[in-house]
């Protein structure tokens, strides 16, 4: 992605406050939470590009599955890079450099580090862990300056093989005061599980922080400042905004396109993007699939959702199963952040996956041959319909847009935030002219006997 920074700001203040606290001696653990491409790692590059606190050691490490002699290593390896060129020394990538060059600076804890390697080699994993995490106190004792350990995808841990990781790592969280940990996680729905349930603490608990896609404010705004200088059509890019549900990847890639050949080519992009077998989101969503090939009741609800089957007890009754075999399948895709459940509702976190399943991969796999044309002329003409009918939607006036939406009300359950509503059928809805200078326009609705 590019390095345009924009809507963010008071998650990136609300980071810098609470890592200049821990010099106050106040330590206050962050949770960074959000959608996988809403642009959470970019929030963190923007902090630790703007990190010039020489008392403070920044210590980044995207946590991915692998063993736990690999992950020590890699750890020890960024701890040892960072402090020494937060000290200002010469530095370079080899962990044996790192090391000796430590020992002059930080002769305890590199005496520690070299315990943990031995141990790392002889295969041992009881107590490496918080071995590992303990070297950020140690670090403390010797030179004052505090360790803020961001563990970007921390879920991963998991797959280190560490029995009770959370447990092991609660424990930890409790007792150390000069230690700052930044989490982030795509899977929202299984991290507030772990956050609720594992890392919950009286001292040493998480703030959460939400990452959105962007409003359609700074949607605008980056759109702008990507099509700077370029007379690009304001429908063109409500549209995009639309498409792509303000995700900052999304809004980079196709705005990129549109930059490279002509914003009158749209559905062409599209199609080269979606559609294509070469196509770069054709090829990542294709790849995404693959984690559910063994799971047809996840697949099955997945496009039934695409599809606009939001109601759970509709999806139970279309793969004729119980609600609750149903709500295993469901589980399942919640705690893959697939999608995301509020009350009786479901719906795909990612607009333009929900689009790609529904008229790319429904399609393709429904296809008696093996001749893609008939395939391209069908999603060229999905999209174009899609652009009429936004537009047409776009220039209604909201009184009849807000008419349409409350006849859907069916009594359904809606979460907002904790509390759960209750949207009532409305037996009669009609317009109400308001005699208000900032409110013109209104509705009167009527549900059973109230208004």
């Amino acid at each position: 992605m590019n390095d345009i920074f924009i809507g963010r700001t008071a998650q990136l203040e609300t980071l810098e406050k609470r890592i200049r606290g821990i010099k106050d001696g106040y330590r206050q653990n962050i949770a960074i939470l959000g959608d996988e491409m809403v642009g959470k790692t970019s929030l963190i590059f923007t902090l630790l590009n703007k990190s010039s606190d020489n008392y403070i050691i920044p210590v980044y490490l995207e946590i991915r599955p692998e063993s736990l002699a690999l992950f020590g290593k890699r750890f020890i390896g960024v701890l040892l890079y960072n402090f020494l060129l937060n000290s200002g020394m010469d530095i370079k990538e080899d962990l044996d450099f790192l090391l000796k060059k430590s020992c002059a600076y930080i002769p305890k804890t590199a005496e520690r580090i070299n315990l943990v390697l031995e141990g790392l080699e002889k295969r041992r994993k009881e107590n490496v862990f918080t071995e590992l995490l303990s070297l950020g106190e140690s670090i403390h004792q010797e030179t004052g300056k505090f360790c803020v350990f961001i563990f970007d995808e921390f879920h991963n841990l998991e797959s280190l093989g560490v029995k009770n990781i959370y447990s092991e790592w609660s424990r930890l969280l409790l007792m150390q005061k000069t230690v700052m940990y930044i989490i982030t996680s795509s899977f929202k729905y299984k991290a507030e599980s772990v956050l609720s349930k594992e890392l919950s603490l009286l001292f040493g608990n998480f703030e959460v922080i939400n990452i959105e896609p962007f409003d359609i404010k700074s949607s605008n705004a980056y759109l702008d400042l990507r099509f700077s200088g370029l007379d690009v059509d304001v429908g063109l890019k409500n549209f995009l905004i639309y498409f792509t549900g303000g995700v900052p990847f999304y809004l980079d890639v196709i705005s990129e396109a549109l930059l490279r050949y002509n914003p009158d080519r749209l559905v062409d992009i599209l199609e080269d993007l979606l559609s294509n077998p070469a196509g770069i989101l054709n090829q990542k969503f294709a790849n995404y699939l693959k984690s559910f090939q063994n799971d047809p009741c996840s697949l099955n609800i997945l496009y039934l959702v695409s599809c606009g089957h939001n109601k759970i007890k509709d999806i139970a009754h279309l793969i004729r199963k119980p609600k609750k075999d149903a709500l295993i399948c469901i589980n399942r895709l919640l705690f893959s952040a697939a999608i995301s459940r509020n009350a009786d509702f479901l719906k795909i976190n990612d607009r333009i996956f929900s689009f790609w399943l529904r008229f790319v991969y429904n399609e393709k796999i429904r296809s008696f041959t093996f001749d893609d044309k008939s395939q391209k002329a069908l999603f060229k003409k999905n999209i174009e319909s899609m652009l009429i009918e936004f537009k047409q939607t776009s220039g209604r006036p909201v009184n009849e847009r807000m008419m349409e939406l409350l006849r859907l009300f069916d009594d359904d359950l809606v979460q907002v935030e904790r509390k759960k509503m209750r949207l009532s059928h409305f037996r009669e809805i009609k317009p109400l002219e308001l005699r208000n200078r900032s409110l013109r326009d209104g509705l009167i609705c009527r549900s059973q006997d109230s208004l």
